[in-house]
């Protein structure tokens, strides 16, 4: 296929070229009815191509046209025997693999890190998780990706379960042995749904790691906005039909029910151009991409009490490969927190970071920078190192590790069951019906059916303390959290 084309952008400017008089919505009507600050910040272009699915641009729900063909173009890009265009963000399209593959009551198995979409999917799916524990890194305080040995353990006792899902590659850029794990999955009769937010740019250079497709797994959800180019919200599901383990006209159901009837046309316009770009030049972006960081983690692992690591990690069944272009930077060892970092790089250097937590920060390498923009982040780091390390009696953090609690209820019987408000400092041993969880990156610490320990407690509290932002629970303090109402026994 012709990878220059772009059949829906095409199709938009040819149709705003045109100047139609619209009685359809939306009702800015090409921005003569916006706000006017607004529309001069816009712009007319891209009011212009704000629009819905008329005849001549195509239907998302059922795509025939000008959307169809540039989903085909997207599947050979990356691979796949199908591609969706996903306006929900990569969670829309996460929920739609595990509610293409999970009825009521059916197994699936997950690692227990997943991203708050996942189990977002299971409550809606009424689903049952098997949880997989994640391989925990106690020396940097994160959570690396499940064994292949460990889920060869979830499989002989759960050879029903309807779905393995896999997280490739981590927030942090750590991948498992994902070929393993898919011929390992497959030999069940299971099919594989990989959770690839962080992995777009995988598919287009062999330096980084193996891709969901190339892998062989059966479904990728694959952000294309975080890393890839397009704009906000625009992520794609693709399809790998080969095995028989999913049938592509579920998903696309699926995808519907979960998709807004007003899908934006910018929005598909940017997956169609970013797919372009990608597939003609994605090489040269991605080593830009990969030599920036390698300069960057060089640079940084010279500065004193800073860490940021690669490819020295490697050689476990959790740390089977690593995409470089996540620079994960350590901090515990100058006393301070993540979330301290991250905030004084944005008061006196005008630096955001992707996210931070309790040791680390973590910066994302992408086609976008340049070395103007390295060098900056480093001459703030070099200048944090000099204020922080080996200052007074200034000591390095513990690094704490949340416990994984007991799943009680499935998280669908704990999210609709009676519930009451407890005070949270009190609430050790009872059954949670909320999420809490740190954002980014979304994953829970508690989710609705786990048992709530003192550990728990503890570990969100400090969490609280020093500013992470903690979410999830319907008080907003976390004075309060929902429990399931224990009903006293009748004689």
């Amino acid at each position: 296929m012709d990878q220059s084309l772009t059949p829906l952008f095409t199709a938009l400017k040819k149709h705003a070229a045109g100047n139609p008089v619209q009685f359809h919505i939306p009702g800015h009507k090409k921005g003569a009815g916006t706000d006017p600050e607004f529309r001069e910040f816009i712009g007319d272009n891209a009011l212009s191509i704000d629009l819905i699915n008329i005849a001549p641009l195509d239907d998302l729900h059922q795509p025939k046209g000008v959307i169809a063909q540039a989903q085909n173009l997207a599947a050979e890009a990356f691979g796949a025997d199908y591609t969706f265009f996903s306006v929900q963000g990569t969670s829309g399209a996460i929920m739609t693999m595990i509610l293409s593959v999970c009825s009521p009551g059916e197994k699936i198995i997950v690692p227990r890190n997943v991203h708050k979409s996942v189990m977002s999917a299971i409550i809606f799916s009424g689903a049952k998780p098997i949880f997989v524990s994640p391989v925990q890194d106690e020396n940097l305080g994160i959570d690396h990706g499940i064994t292949t040995s460990s889920l060869n353990r979830a499989l002989q006792r759960h050879p029903d379960a309807k779905g393995v899902l896999v997280i490739n590659p981590t927030y942090f850029g750590v991948c498992a042995d994902l070929r393993s794990i898919v011929e390992l999955a497959h030999s069940y009769g299971v099919p594989v749904l990989v959770d690839e937010a962080h992995g777009v740019l995988i598919h287009f250079h062999e330096e980084l790691p193996m891709s969901a497709m190339q892998a062989g797994a059966d479904m990728a959800a694959t952000s294309v906005h975080k890393l890839g180019g397009s704009m906000t919200q625009s992520s794609v599901l693709n399809v790998n039909a080969d095995t028989g383990l999913i049938n592509p006209q579920r998903v696309q159901t699926m995808l519907s029910m979960l998709t807004t009837t007003s899908t934006s046309y910018i929005l598909l316009a940017s997956l169609d151009t970013a797919r372009r770009h990608l597939a003609l030049n994605g090489h040269d972006m991605a080593s830009r991409a990969i030599a920036l960081a390698k300069y960057a983690r060089e640079a940084v692992n010279e500065l004193e009490g800073l860490y940021s690591f690669g490819n020295e990690i490697l050689g476990t069944e959790a740390t089977f490969d690593h995409d470089p272009t996540k620079l994960s930077i350590h901090v515990r060892h100058l006393g301070i927190t993540g979330w301290e970092a991250e905030n004084w790089l944005r008061e006196k250097y005008n630096i955001e970071v992707e996210m931070s937590d309790m040791y680390n920060i973590l910066c994302l390498i992408t086609p976008g920078d340049t070395q103007q923009t390295v060098d900056k982040l480093l001459s703030a780091l070099k200048v944090l190192s000099a204020i922080h390390y080996g200052k007074g009696d200034i000591y390095e953090l513990k690094v704490q590790v949340p416990e994984i609690p007991q799943l009680a209820l499935t998280p669908r019987d704990a999210f609709y069951a009676d519930t009451e408000l407890v005070p949270f400092k009190e609430s050790a041993d009872r059954i949670i019906a909320e999420f809490i969880y740190v954002y980014p990156p979304g994953i829970p610490i508690l989710l609705p059916g786990e048992v709530i320990t003192q550990d728990n407690i503890h570990y969100i509290l400090d969490h609280v303390e020093i500013g992470l932002p903690v979410k999830g629970p319907e008080d907003r303090t976390l004075t309060h959290v929902k429990v399931i109402v224990e009903a006293d026994p009748i004689f």
